[in-house]
């Protein structure tokens, strides 16, 4: 396949998509201040990615701000520079996990279940919770910052395919083949977490349904994205 070129029609698309995807994340109160990355790989097959830069506010981000960097974490174009965390997480996992859009957040009420001693969502409580039923892996052993290739790629391995990531004692990664849908997922699993956070706050025994339901649920959510395309349509028109 012919390389693509950072200005091309398709990559700015591209970029376009990955700054609204970021924007609609700080509305949705899911931002921590300059940190947290959101990426999505070129179908080029070049292992090239696109990722928002250091230093700015995901309210604040436009797709010119947007960076490309290769699968070594090297810059290739953008005005900004990058963070390193943000190369060594999110390349590994484009890399190994072969995911194409990666949205990596300390996003509250999911956070806070990761540090709990379950580290992650019950998908058999809530019909929100129940979409995600199955596509969740844990990495239960924090290491401390990602700056170096090995704790990426031991993120990234612990992932064993999943669609999200709780990562114990720091955040959550959601992952997906477009970014509509993986925004979706990201901002419906904040939801879950936190029907969950507030229901077991009560104090009262929460009454999980059967894995069988859950299962089913998941499977008509994921058998019909429309709803997720038209959501980041409408979010287009509102940020």
């Amino acid at each position: 396949m012919t390389s693509l070129v950072f200005d091309s029609p398709e990559v700015a698309r591209l970029r376009a998509d990955l700054a609204l995807a970021l924007r609609a994340a700080a509305h949705h109160g899911l931002a921590e201040g300059v940190c947290n990355h959101f990426s999505t790989e070129l179908p080029d097959g070049s292992g090239r990615f696109l990722l928002n830069p250091r230093g700015l506010l995901w309210s604040e981000v436009q797709a010119e701000d947007i960076v490309l960097i290769d699968g070594d974490g090297n810059k290739l174009a953008g005005r900004h520079d990058v963070e390193p965390t943000a190369m060594f997480i999110h390349g590994a996992i484009h890399r190994i996990a072969g995911k194409a859009c990666v949205l990596h957040t300390h996003m509250p009420y999911a956070t806070a279940l990761t540090l709990t001693s379950d580290r992650a969502l019950d998908t058999t409580l809530s019909q929100t919770a129940m979409r995600f039923h199955g596509r969740i892996a844990v990495d239960a052993h924090y290491n401390g910052l990602a700056l170096d290739n090995s704790e990426g790629e031991r993120i990234a391995f612990a992932m064993d395919g999943a669609d999200v990531a709780f990562l114990g004692n720091h955040g959550v990664v959601v992952c997906g083949a477009r970014m509509d849908h993986a925004y979706d997922d990201l901002y419906y699993l904040e939801r879950g977490c936190q029907l969950q956070v507030i229901a077991a706050s009560t104090g009262r025994a929460l009454l999980p349904a059967d894995q069988g339901l859950a299962r089913r649920v998941c499977e008509q959510t994921l058998g019909e994205r429309l709803q997720s395309e038209l959501f980041f349509e409408a979010l287009r028109r509102r940020v």
